[in-house]
């Protein structure tokens, strides 16, 4: 479901650096690393998403990391990658309908048809309803299937 193209295990932190180094020379992609120990924190920094295991994870290589899943399950990163994508699409919904509204308002205001204070509740209406519309994000499952992905 992840569409990964290669998977390394049980290396030693040298060899990991390694890995690292040789992947990043063929540059074909986003580069992530998932670790929990000690030694990973400075692969989980280098690497372009670093994801450290949070429950029995090191405290360096939680603070290395872009992401912390903290119930040490590997499969939760697909969840993960499924509420960014739903993360990103919201902010970018919020921002466009904030530059909308700000925009009308804006050409209703310079035309006289809009006074102050009808900007300012616009305002305060576009800042309220961004923020409903991003506690979508918390509502419910994540669904996962491949066209997501």
């Amino acid at each position: 479901q992840l569409h990964l193209d290669e998977v390394h295990a049980q290396l030693l932190p040298v060899q990991k650096v390694e890995q690292l180094e040789r992947l990043e020379k063929q540059a074909k992609g986003k580069l992530l690393f998932m670790g929990d120990g000690i030694n990973d924190a400075p692969v989980l920094a280098r690497a372009d998403i670093g994801v450290a295991m949070g429950g029995v994870g090191s405290d360096a290589a939680i603070e290395a990391a872009d992401i912390v899943i903290m119930n040490d399950q590997p499969s939760k990163l697909l969840q993960a990658i499924l509420i960014a994508k739903k993360t990103k699409q919201i902010v970018w919904q919020n921002i466009w309908f904030a530059f909308g509204i700000k925009g009308i308002v804006l050409i209703l205001g310079a035309g006289g048809i809009a006074t102050m204070w009808e900007a300012v509740f616009a305002d305060v209406g576009v800042t309220v309803l961004a923020v409903l519309n991003a506690m979508r994000v918390m509502q419910g499952e994540t669904k996962s299937n491949e066209e997501t992905i």
